[in-house]
């Protein structure tokens, strides 16, 4: 069905889109290429008995293992902090300001890894850790404006737009990495760690500086009814526990939140992970890892908006179905890979899978959730159920490679919650035919 969007609405859809292009900036360098590189290179020491292992605090770990376990604690105490956050933000109708908070927080962690080299592993290890609480910290708030900024029929053009600009802004900071990474002879740098260490720096600023466009335009939204007997804190539980009783109440959408859970554990582990196994299983150099994850970025460009566009035709659930299907094929291809041109081709399909699977999955849920005012209050259970899966994700993955040695078994155990969550996705395609939600399955 064609729609029209007044010109207003889609100036305010496109400053809340820039918040995902200055963000994504972290995701690009941070998660997912620089930093990971940079990470290895200078904790491995290939003289020592175990090249790969640090002492972190006076525990001897693996690196990548530590790496992995930071990361799941980080989204661990996002997932305990942001249900009560989000209550008290839909109470007090102040979602920007914690949006505004968790910003500045996880920017200023990025700026602070300026200062991370060999000597202060632990330092940068904090930081790293607490820029990933800050990232995800601000997307609770983020992901919860989408339902008031577009309406239901335009929430997957909308939330494809938003990932669009995350990987295109993303792209752009890369590259101007690159420049100072790949040729520092050229700034007449000398020392090695200057340019991955600049480069954290301008990830710090680049997300700051283009936040202030969704800050300025968003809307700081209306406080509920008040409830003078409770405190500020009780009343965000009030509100957790009014929310919790209608997910409960809404078959289709707690279905597909379980499904949700377990594809996620594979998506994000396999975006999380990508560089240190090419790294680590195939040898691939810093300059070739940056290429697969640009590859990766600039599909994910188009397969966000493809899904968009299957999902008007075939609807949203079936086509996360066979999503979910292709990643399954990836999982197994990836086991068995071992050359640098194989390494881009799957590349390739997972940009093409990761863009769609990550929009869709958002509009999807803000389809299925009510008309309501509690929006960041919905969205937390959003947000809680995708960081816990990439806390139980990691952990797992970092668990098989440390008991079986290779990361190679870590991927190929994602397949099961791929296989999972494609089979509660069905189940949920089928309540929402009982129920006939045609959003969800025309």
């Amino acid at each position: 069905m064609e729609t029209t969007t007044q010109p207003a609405a889609k100036k305010l859809q496109r400053a809340w889109a820039m918040y995902d292009w200055g963000n994504s900036a972290y995701n690009l360098v941070i998660t997912s290429t620089i930093f990971p590189a940079y990470y290895i290179a200078i904790t491995t020491n290939e003289e020592a008995a175990v090249p790969d292992q640090v002492s972190f605090f006076g525990m001897e770990i693996t690196n990548t293992v530590l790496q992995d376990y930071t990361l799941s604690l980080a989204y661990l105490v996002i997932a305990l902090l942001s249900p009560i956050l989000s209550s008290i933000a839909d109470y007090r109708g102040n979602k920007k300001k914690y949006m505004r908070f968790f910003t500045y927080m996880g920017a200023l962690a990025c700026c602070g890894l300026f200062f991370f080299t060999s000597e202060f592993l632990e330092l940068g290890i904090i930081l790293f850790g607490i820029a990933a609480i800050g990232y995800c910290g601000s997307l609770v708030f983020y992901n919860a404006y989408l339902p008031e900024i577009a309406p239901e029929q335009d929430r997957d053009r909308v939330s494809a737009q938003g990932f669009a600009y995350g990987y295109i802004g993303s792209v752009i900071l890369q590259i101007v990495c690159l420049l100072f990474v790949l040729m520092p002879e050229t700034f007449g740098i000398t020392d090695g760690t200057f340019p991955p260490r600049l480069s954290f720096l301008l990830v710090g600023l680049w997300w700051i500086g283009w936040a202030q466009i969704p800050f300025s335009k968003l809307p700081k939204g209306q406080p509920l009814e008040q409830h003078p007997e409770h405190n500020i804190l009780s009343n965000g539980f009030h509100e957790l526990k009014k929310v919790l009783q209608q997910v409960k109440q809404m078959p289709v959408l707690r279905t597909y939140l379980s499904a949700f859970f377990f594809y996620s554990m594979g998506v994000q582990t396999v975006m999380l992970a990508a560089a240190a196994f090419g790294a680590k299983e195939l040898n691939l150099e810093t300059s070739q890892l940056i290429t697969t994850i640009l590859i990766i970025q600039l599909v994910a460009i188009a397969g966000a908006y493809v899904m968009a566009k299957l999902s008007e035709r075939f609807g949203n659930l079936r086509v996360l179905i066979g999503v979910v299907l292709i990643w399954i094929g990836i999982c197994i291809y990836a086991y068995t890979i071992h050359t640098v041109m194989e390494f881009y081709i799957i590349a390739t399909v997972v940009g093409l899978v990761m863009g769609g699977i990550q929009s869709l999955s958002r509009s999807t849920y803000s389809k299925l959730m009510p008309e309501t005012k509690d929006t960041a209050s919905f969205f937390s259970f959003y947000d809680v159920t995708e960081k816990v899966a990439i806390v139980l994700g990691l952990f797992a993955f970092g668990l098989i490679e440390h008991i079986t040695g290779s990361m190679r078994n870590s991927v190929l155990a994602l397949l099961v919650f791929f296989a999972i969550g494609g089979a509660i996705l069905y189940l949920a395609l089928r309540i929402a035919r009982k129920e006939n939600i045609q959003a969800s399955v025309r």
